[in-house]
Parts: C-alpha cells; sequence; structure tokens
C-alpha cells in the first residue's frame, strides 16, 4: 500500500504565511485543518510551516509524506452519525527548533510570515529568568519567541509592516496577554533595547483565543483498517470530532487577514472572548460536572452511555435550559443553539468518554463550572435551581470513602471499587468527614472556604436542600433520589 504523499494530493505551492509551535494532532485538526479548507475556497492562500519546539519526538513521518496526513471527523452531524475526512495540504514542511536551529531561524526571514500559531500545553506559557538569549534555541516557548521576533526585526530593520500576529491555543485565560507579558520581561532581561520593545508594541499583535474540539488523535488500535478504507498508508492521520470552535480577542481587528469565517468556518472575531468563555464553562463543562458522577453511580461507564439514559439525559437537558441558560448574557438564542450543539456532542458514537476521567478533580471543576450558575440563578430568581443543587449531593456520594491508596481515595458502586483522585486536601477531607451525620458532613463541606472561595453554607436553603438530597441517595440510591427530582 502506498503512503500519503504530495503527488497523491497534488498539493499546490503557496507562500509561507504561518509558522506553528507545536506540530501535535489538535493543532493539525483544528487551525490547519480550517486554513486549508480556507485555502481551498480561495479566502487565504498561505501555507504552514510545523515547528518541533522540544527535543523530544520526531519528524520523521511528517517528512516521510512530505507533511501530507488527513483529517478525519467523526460524530452526528444533522442528526446522523458521520465521517468526514479530508486530506489536509496546507502544511509545506516541518522543522526541528533544537536539531535545525538555523533552519528555524531562517523562517523568521521568510517575507510573507504573518501569523504564528502555538499549542505548547498549559505549562508552555511562562516566564523563567533562568533561560538565555544565546541559547540555540532557547529553553522555554516564550524565550524561543522572543528570538525568533528579535531575529525578524533585525532582519527587516524594525520595518512595521513586517511584525507578526499571535495565535496562541494554550488552555490558560488571556493566553495572548500572558506570552506578551512573557516576551516583554525576556526583552527587558536580555536587554534587546527600546527599538525592538516599540517593535513588538507596535507592529505585533497578540490575540488571546478560545478553542473547542475534541481531538482523539491517531487511530492506534484500527490504524491497519483505517488504511485499508483510505487506500493508501497515512502514520500522521488524526481523529476527532466534527464540532468546532475557534474565538479570536484582539486589540485591533484582523478578520480581513484572516478571513476563515467567510470560507464557513466556524470563528469568532471579538474584543470580548469572555461571553464566549462562560457560555463554555458553563453549558459544555457544567454539563459535564453536573450529571457524570450521578451518572457514574446510577451505574453508567461513559458519556454516550449516559445519553443512552433517558434518566440521565432529561437531567442533563434540564439543567443547561432551565437552570445554567437563563443565567448567561448572549441571546438566548444563541446560548441553546450551542446548547443542542453541546448534547450533539455528547451523543457521540465514535468518542468512548469515560465517566471516571471526567471525576478528576471534581470538587474545583464544580466550583469553577457549577456554582456560577447555582449563585446566578438564585441572584435571579431567588431559589435554588434543583438539579444544580443535586449536582452538589452527587459530587458528596461519589467522594465517599474512608481509604486513601495510591494517591486516590477508594470509592465504592456496588461490590465494585473506583479511584477517587483530586488534591490531597480534598481527598483527606472526605476520608475525615463522608461519615458523619449528614447535616454536620454537608455543613463541613459547604463551609470549606478554600474548596469555594466563600462560605456556601450562607446561601439561603443549600444546605438543607443537600442534605435532604444526600440523604435520599444514600438510603434509596441514585437512581430512585434522580428521579425523584425530574
Amino acid at each position: 500500500m502506498d503512503t500519503l504523499n504530495r503527488a497523491m494530493t497534488n498539493k499546490k505551492e503557496r507562500p509561507v504565511r504561518v509558522v506553528q509551535f507545536g506540530e501535535g494532532n489538535f493543532l493539525r485538526a483544528f487551525v490547519d485543518y480550517m486554513i486549508d479548507i480556507a485555502n481551498e475556497e480561495g479566502r487565504f492562500d498561505g501555507d504552514i510551516v510545523l515547528i518541533k519546539p522540544i527535543e523530544f519526538g520526531s519528524l520523521e513521518n511528517f517528512h516521510r509524506q512530505g507533511c501530507q496526513y488527513t483529517v478525519s471527523l467523526r460524530g452526528m452531524v444533522d442528526g446522523e452519525a458521520k465521517i468526514i475526512n479530508r486530506q489536509v495540504t496546507s502544511v509545506a514542511d516541518a522543522v526541528d527548533a533544537c536539531g535545525e536551529y538555523d533552519r528555524y531561524m531562517k523562517l523568521a526571514e521568510i517575507d510573507t510570515l504573518r501569523f504564528v500559531v502555538s499549542n505548547t500545553t498549559e505549562a508552555g506559557i511562562v516566564y523563567d529568568a533562568q533561560d538565555r538569549f544565546e541559547l540555540e534555541p532557547p529553553k522555554t516557548f516564550p524565550g524561543k519567541l522572543t528570538k525568533f521576533l528579535y531575529h525578524r526585526f533585525e532582519t527587516f530593520r524594525g520595518d512595521r509592516e513586517k511584525g507578526l500576529i499571535m495565535l496562541p491555543v494554550e488552555l490558560i485565560d488571556d493566553n495572548g496577554i500572558m506570552l506578551k507579558k512573557c516576551v516583554m520581561q525576556l526583552t527587558e532581561l536580555w536587554n534587546l533595547g527600546e527599538e525592538f520593545r516599540s517593535w513588538v508594541e507596535e507592529a505585533c499583535i497578540f490575540t488571546s483565543t478560545l478553542v473547542d474540539r475534541i481531538v482523539t488523535g491517531y487511530p492506534r488500535d484500527t490504524q491497519e483498517e483505517e488504511w485499508k478504507e483510505l487506500g493508501y498508508e497515512d502514520r500522521i492521520m488524526v481523529t476527532g470530532e466534527p464540532f468546532a470552535l475557534w474565538v479570536i480577542e484582539s486589540p485591533k481587528d484582523i478578520s480581513t487577514e484572516l478571513p476563515l469565517h467567510e470560507a464557513g468556518l466556524p470563528v469568532i472575531f471579538t474584543d470580548n472572548q469572555k461571553p464566549y468563555k462562560q457560555r463554555k464553562v458553563r453549558i459544555l463543562n457544567g454539563a459535564h460536572t453536573s450529571f457524570v458522577l450521578a451518572s457514574f453511580l446510577a451505574g453508567n461507564d461513559i458519556v454516550k452511555q449516559s445519553m443512552d439514559d433517558a434518566d440521565i439525559r432529561d437531567f442533563m437537558t434540564k439543567t443547561i435550559f432551565e437552570e445554567v441558560i437563563p443565567t448567561l448574557t448572549l441571546p438566548e438564542e444563541e446560548l441553546k443553539e450551542f446548547a443542542e450543539a453541546v448534547i450533539a456532542r455528547f451523543n457521540n458514537p465514535y468518542v468512548k468518554h469515560a465517566l471516571l476521567s471526567i471525576s478528576l478533580n471534581s470538587v474545583s471543576k464544580w466550583r469553577a463550572r457549577c456554582m456560577p450558575s447555582l449563585l446566578g440563578y438564585v441572584e435571579i430568581f431567588g431559589k435554588l435551581p434543583s438539579r444544580l443543587t443535586f449536582s452538589l449531593a452527587a459530587l458528596m456520594a461519589f467522594y465517599t470513602g474512608t481509604e486513601i491508596r495510591d494517591k486516590a481515595l477508594i470509592g465504592h458502586r456496588g461490590g465494585e471499587e473506583y479511584s477517587i483522585l483530586d488534591d490531597r486536601e480534598v481527598l483527606e477531607f472526605f476520608r475525615d468527614n463522608c461519615e458523619k451525620e449528614v447535616s454536620a458532613f454537608v455543613a463541613a463541606f459547604l463551609g470549606r472556604e478554600d474548596f469555594f472561595g466563600q462560605d456556601l453554607n450562607q446561601v439561603p436553603g443549600l444546605a438543607g436542600a443537600v442534605t435532604a438530597y444526600l440523604k435520599d441517595i444514600r438510603e434509596n440510591g441514585m437512581r430512585a433520589a434522580l428521579c425523584r427530582i425530574l
């Protein structure tokens, strides 16, 4: 069987307009996939060069395939389960920043270059005062980027037309703001001069972005079947879900330079991404956190199984539409449309998302994802939202265990053990308090300001309601208690 290559894809030559720090699955199935469609639609006309920013890993398969690869999206589209395959042809090259330092720095000299994309993990955007300009390359991502920008500044003698637009997608708040802060700190640390600082400030743009797509990666377990179906061997193919959203917050409008939306792609340009982040956290992540623990104790193991469970699905949809959406600020129809997309994503038959994997750090997740909706609902309607309140009792039921083993609190579902993973102080709290009388247990938990940022016992009626729900769960089982509030 032939290996996918440029001859097979009829790759067109385009000017390099994007360099990308990170060659991983997410960027290739998200950013590069979108740029490829925009190229095909005649909206962009630009190629991408991938940069491997760390020593670990190999680009051998990229070079073997001429950087051509398949994105296979699998999920619900218009109510039907579909597989959508696309050969991405917009990646021109892949360069090892550590092993090919000179080639990497030459990329800064490309006249047509305009965009820098990055996904170096949440730990990638950090300032390290020990990083050094003389290293080839500097060890941190901000260090590599700062030296890259400085080389471009010198190459084009400070030409304001040669500034770059940064598009970080690392999963931290205000990722662009944080990246710029690191670059500016290194500029000062390395004494790169006021002219360079001014060039970065005036010629470069640091956007903050919000991204959303589940990318399941390379189908290692089924690769032979995948190749047979495709008709060629592809060792860097990547799978994911059809849903995608890219919100780009920028101090200047860049939509005309990156007109992905004109190609029908789900990209939003804004000067304030916070309402979109709030929508994602409260509806998508909040839905997960509100139902997964109850669903697991009701006997389910994966998200799709939960969606096939009428009780769990009813609980989730009523939580979203009746208790979360009324607390949000975006237009109601827009919120409902997003919520319907979320439900379709949860119903994806190609993704086996384990409930126990979602349960990791549920206490801090409940605080970030569910608590704002609960408090907002109380403020607006003057009463407790029953299902969000129940989700707190379900969390306490899930976290019930008296033994910590291998850094996990041991819970029990029927006759089987399961591992509860969270911060040590959280696990120790539940180990030490879960056998107390229920109202005392609830009062102790709600009173932990280090868990919630406030004393939730002060929310009128909350402690009593959680106590009643938790008693019902313990006495009658999760499913019976759940059905009672539906």
